[in-house]
């Protein structure tokens, strides 16, 4: 019997986007300063309050899942108003951890990024968006270490406290 390899845990910054105001077009950067416990610079949840939302993000390889559903190619990543686009992690599985991104920057989960009703509309994703991001929101974090992310940085998973062994229910028996 062998055991299952821990998760990826290492990937990159795919796409950056901020808006300045509610509703207002994402709009795509090259680099975003993210300033600890506040938010990316120039995004509308960037403020002087601690708050579990100043950070979200989507899996990349979410994109083309989203489009097939929605019964398309894969979906632009300004379409799903998150601000960052992390591919080569699964970002579900960091629940209660950290995320490092870049040379300084460190974030922390704080919970799922549920899509609103809004996703349904022609500027978003359309008819069906809200029910195609259903489980494929991404996740929100707080800024725990600022810093400039850049599109391209390498993304580490901080996973010092998760076992690599999974549970004996989850091993995979030997052929």
């Amino acid at each position: 019997m062998r055991t299952l390899p821990p998760p990826t845990t290492t990937g990159h910054v795919q796409w950056i986007g901020v808006r300045p105001e509610r509703g207002a077009p994402m709009r795509a950067l090259n680099e975003v300063e993210a300033v600890a416990t506040v938010g990316l610079r120039g995004d509308r949840y960037h403020s002087t309050r601690d708050g579990k939302r100043q950070v979200t993000l989507i899996q990349g390889e979410h994109l083309p899942a989203l489009g097939a559903f929605l019964g398309r190619g894969p979906v632009a990543p300004e379409r799903t108003r998150r601000n960052l686009v992390i591919e080569g992690v699964n970002l579900l599985a960091l629940k209660h951890h950290r995320i490092a991104i870049g040379e300084a920057v460190v974030l922390e989960y704080s919970g799922l990024c549920a899509p609103c009703g809004k996703m349904d509309r022609d500027d978003r994703l359309g008819p069906g968006g809200f029910a195609a991001m259903r489980g494929h929101g991404g996740i929100t974090a707080r800024i725990l270490v600022g810093g400039v992310i850049r599109v391209g940085d390498p993304v580490r998973a901080l996973l010092d406290d998760i076992p690599t062994d999974p549970p004996p229910q989850l091993s995979i028996l030997d052929d």
